[in-house]
């Protein structure tokens, strides 16, 4: 079994945190998960106890959100499965949720990989959700040989309190972006479009998912999902919001996660600045990986890893001014708490 903490990389989404995976992925002693959570969908984090065939289903059957997903004209830069290679085995329609990013990010050969996991996890007996998934990410690190797994999923800052449930030993990294151009990222990707319209119809039931501190506002927002999704997955992707409406989701995510994290001690709780990352790339990443574990200090995956971040000026500032002010007026709160200037 792995003898260091596993770490959960946390994120509103659209900030970096695709990155982070991608420069823990160089480190050949770290199994880098990336879209595990966002990828399975909702109901990965809502069952209690399940057998190895109903594990197997959720990584292997499209989900209602991921199905919307890649039905936009766009499919979201997170999904790196080759589906124009020749001789692809799946399509958009039928593509697992774990081939989508998952093991493709792992492996070059994600499909041999796919079919042994496939035994593997398909013998398993019934146990909790928490055993079964430490043995799908401890089976991937034996298998890969890696010291130890880091999962990272775009806008995993909405299920803080069932993953630190799920995995109360690890270690959490808030990556995190100024939330104006994470809004205006948000605003281009259908994901962020489909979880804007099942807000607004709760809200609009007079709930509201993401201004409660316990499991039930995932949990809400999970059932919503696949109720809407499964009615009317087109008509969600047509719906058009605001730029604020964006920042004012990212500012109220960001309020959330950030006051259900409060309590960790620093050295469980790391706050990682895109920006500082592109500025600053090895001092950044010298501190990740200290964080992490200091003795997976590494020279040659320092020197390559400093090289993915790259400068990218703030593209919010292209806007219209008034366009900017409401952008900005709706990032506020979350601007104020993460040390920004509004």
């Amino acid at each position: 079994m792995n003898s260091i903490d596993p770490v959960l990389v946390l994120s509103t989404g659209r900030c970096g945190s695709t990155m982070v995976s991608d420069i823990l992925n160089l480190h050949p002693d770290i199994l880098s998960l990336s879209e595990v959570f966002s990828s399975l969908g909702s109901r990965a984090l809502r069952v209690r106890r399940l057998d190895g065939k109903a594990l197997w289903k959720l990584c292997s059957r499209q989900n209602p959100g991921l199905r919307a997903a890649l039905a936009a004209d766009t499919i979201p830069s997170e999904v790196i499965y080759p589906f124009d290679k020749p001789g692809a085995r799946y399509s958009r329609r039928n593509i697992p949720p774990i081939l989508c990013a998952t093991l493709p990010h792992l492996s070059p050969d994600f499909e041999e990989l796919y079919d042994d996991l496939e035994s593997a996890v398909r013998a398993r007996p019934k146990a909790s959700l928490r055993e079964q998934y430490v043995f799908l990410f401890e089976w991937l690190r034996e298998r890969l040989g890696r010291g130890l797994w880091i999962e990272r999923s775009g806008g995993s800052l909405l299920t803080v309190p069932r993953l630190r449930q799920l995995f109360p030993e690890a270690r959490i990294v808030h990556v995190f972006r100024d939330g104006r151009d994470t809004a205006l990222s948000m605003s281009q990707h259908a994901s962020f479009r489909i979880m804007l319209a099942t807000i607004d119809k709760l809200e609009r039931l007079g709930l509201r998912p993401l201004e409660t501190e316990t499991r039930a506002g995932p949990i809400t927002l999970a059932l919503a999902f696949i109720f809407l999704l499964s009615a009317s997955p087109k008509k969600m992707l047509l719906r058009e919001f605001d730029l604020a409406a964006y920042g004012d989701l990212w500012s109220r995510m960001v309020l959330r996660g950030r006051k259900l994290l409060s309590d960790l001690p620093e050295d469980r709780f790391l706050a990682l600045r895109y920006e500082d990352l592109l500025k600053h790339p090895r001092e950044k990443l010298k501190e990740l990986i200290n964080f992490i574990d200091p003795g997976l200090a590494d020279a040659a995956w320092l020197e390559k890893a400093s090289l993915i971040p790259r400068p990218n000026p703030p593209k919010y500032l292209l806007l219209d001014p008034k366009e900017q002010e409401r952008l900005s007026c709706a990032c506020a709160p979350g601007l104020e708490a993460l040390g920004y200037n509004p």
